[in-house]
């Protein structure tokens, strides 16, 4: 089996656990670490199915004043568009709600950047959805990243990777944050 396939069969897998549980879960403590308390302008995203839920920490973060920066779509790449907490500036597309307006033209001046993740390994490599976008995104950027999951989404085992994956800095679940080294 490639990687591609073994990645395919761990999103699998990975996917059907989550549905399998119910996981109340906050990130509002991710606001105390000085990475992000010191942030001006930090990129998120909004949670759908059963990702950890990014709500309240994204309100969280526009209430300390924060720029927080929304991911869209656009080819094969992400844009950043800045959201100041309104529904009604979001639009579905597909699984996923991105937001409306102009994408900024600077994604340089992004201080910290929030991904989704169904896996993350103990070296800072995550298993996303398998289209790539964070991972061509992060390559760009100078920013922190950190990866949200599940208590129990953290892997003992390296996941596989191939020559654009690349690692984060940290990962957190609803009471604990990792930080990698490099």
């Amino acid at each position: 089996m490639g990687i591609s396939e073994e990645k395919a069969s761990l999103r699998t897998r990975y996917r059907r656990e989550r549905n399998e549980r119910y996981i109340e879960h906050s990130f509002a403590h991710l606001a105390t670490l000085p990475e992000i308390s010191e942030a001006a302008i930090i990129a998120s995203y909004v949670s759908y199915g059963d990702e950890p839920d990014t709500t309240e920490l994204n309100a969280l973060l526009i209430s300390m004043g924060k720029s927080l920066l929304l991911p869209r779509i656009a080819g094969q790449e992400l844009e950043w568009v800045n959201w100041n907490g309104s529904q009604e500036t979001l639009q579905a597309k597909k699984k996923i709600y991105e937001p409306l307006g102009q994408a900024i033209t600077n994604s340089s001046q992004i201080e910290v950047i929030i991904v989704p993740a169904l896996r993350i390994d103990r070296r800072g490599y995550r298993l996303g959805q398998g289209g790539g976008y964070y991972d061509r995104a992060l390559k760009g950027l100078s920013a922190w990243s950190i990866g949200l999951i599940h208590p129990d989404e953290i892997s003992s085992a390296d996941l596989p990777i191939e020559e654009w994956d690349i690692p984060l800095k940290a990962a957190a679940t609803t009471d604990l944050v990792l930080r990698f080294t490099s």
